[in-house]
């Protein structure tokens, strides 16, 4: 299979032309290590060459020799490496020195410098649909960002796509394959998550069927505020099994490290009502077909359940605007108040310009979605904050348009950077 470019290269090239070294992270198999690879000229393998223990007890500092800029693979498996590249970067005084890549977060008492004004750090996720080629593009999250949008419609896709393609996911290494074996395929990732990777990063022997359990409970509730409460709770109940509220944080922090858990942080913007905010923030699973495997249903199971269906594909969209967030460096929230108004995703950029996202999966409540989105516009205070850029409606299986108020109405399969 041939490389497919990623969004984060702009990103990578930049920082490693601003900084010594470079921190690419995300979730096993998101493709970092590919990507990595293209701009780098030697590679060190931290978690395949044996020798790697020796020397770091040895003389870690020939770990850094070689061609620059200078790949490490997986630097978590030795966390102290962390330090010697930061003297490194600062000994030579030359950008673009090295690019790290991990699947984990190292735990918090590692003695760590921050790295601050050597390290920068990229955020990787597995793919978009415009990475995939699923999204044509035309509609830019940046012309939305500045209240523009395109002379444009289409017809969108099929339910019968959409549903595969979220059973499938975003992972390079599952693009040519069939449906049945990509279902088998996240399953044993799952396998492998709780039996194995959530206990070597925790240094703590974590008991796979627990972690089963809370994986299940979040996929049931993605794209939802759910406390560690409510969680608990949805073990017990759905589950038949007892997870303490200690052991619920401890898991989910440790699901955080391994970057499989993202939280939608709450949006927080002067209103005119006596509304109070919601501060929690939403949970997803870093891919939606991770949220299929834990719960061991497939593509037939969602056909049956669309409520459900349209949970997952509001965690897809999210995943994606997240990336074409990221890549206009702009970040991600949700909105919901005490009264019970909801705005699905709000991006924000840091001169504070914003646009407004409702999320619905067919075009039945897409009335409904430009109610919330007026509703929230309505409850703006105009004079603390601006309006925002723009109001819009991502579906799956509908067209994009213009609607006569207004509100953008932008297929998945049209939306991009």
């Amino acid at each position: 299979m041939s490389y497919i470019n990623r969004i984060i290269e702009d990103e990578l090239a930049d920082k490693l032309a601003a900084s010594g070294a470079v921190l690419i992270k995300g979730p096993k198999s998101c493709g970092k290590t590919e990507t990595a690879k293209r701009f780098s000229k030697s590679i060190l393998e931290m978690d395949r060459d044996r020798q790697v223990p020796v020397v770091m007890a040895t003389n870690p500092g020939l770990l850094l020799k070689g061609d620059t800029p200078r790949l490490i693979d997986e630097w978590q498996v030795q966390p102290e490496i962390w330090n010697y590249v930061r003297h490194e970067a600062d000994e030579r005084k030359v950008k673009g020195q090295f690019i790290l890549t991990g699947s984990a977060n190292p735990a918090y008492d590692v003695n760590l410098h921050s790295g601050a004004g050597r390290f920068t750090v990229v955020q990787m996720d597995t793919m978009t649909w415009q990475e995939l080629g699923y999204s044509t593009g035309i509609v830019r999250l940046s012309d939305l960002l500045q209240g523009s949008f395109p002379e444009y419609t289409d017809s969108g896709v099929s339910l019968e796509f959409i549903i595969d393609k979220m059973v499938t996911g975003g992972w390079p290494s599952l693009i040519n394959e069939s449906t049945k074996n990509a279902l088998r395929l996240n399953r044993g990732y799952v396998d492998l998550l709780c039996e194995a990777d959530i206990s070597r990063v925790s240094d703590i022997r974590r008991n796979p069927l627990k972690v089963r359990s809370l994986l299940r409970a979040i996929a049931r509730n993605t794209a939802t505020l759910v406390d560690n409460k409510t969680l608990e709770m949805d073990v017990k109940m759905s589950e038949k099994n007892e997870l303490s509220r200690n052991t619920v944080s401890d898991y989910l922090d440790a699901l955080s490290r391994l970057m499989i858990l993202y939280e939608q942080p709450a949006f927080n913007p002067h209103i005119r009502s006596s509304a109070s905010l919601r501060k929690s923030p939403k949970r997803h699973l870093c891919d939606t077909s991770l949220a299929v495997a834990a719960l061991g249903i497939d593509d037939q199971y969602l056909f049956k359940d669309l409520k459900y269906a349209g949970c997952l594909f509001e965690s897809l969209a999210t995943h994606d605007l997240n990336v074409y967030a990221k890549a206009n460096d702009a970040s991600l929230f949700h909105y919901l108040d005490s009264y019970g108004l909801e705005v699905d995703a709000i991006v924000q950029k840091r001169n504070a310009d914003y646009a407004a996202f409702e999320i619905k999966l067919g075009v039945g409540y897409i009335d409904k979605a430009a109610q919330s989105l007026k509703k929230f516009v309505a409850n703006i205070n105009t004079s603390r904050m601006d309006l925002p850029k723009s109001l819009n409606i991502i579906t799956g299986t509908g067209m994009t348009y213009r609607r006569p108020d207004g509100i953008n109405v932008i297929s998945l399969s049209a939306l991009g950077k």
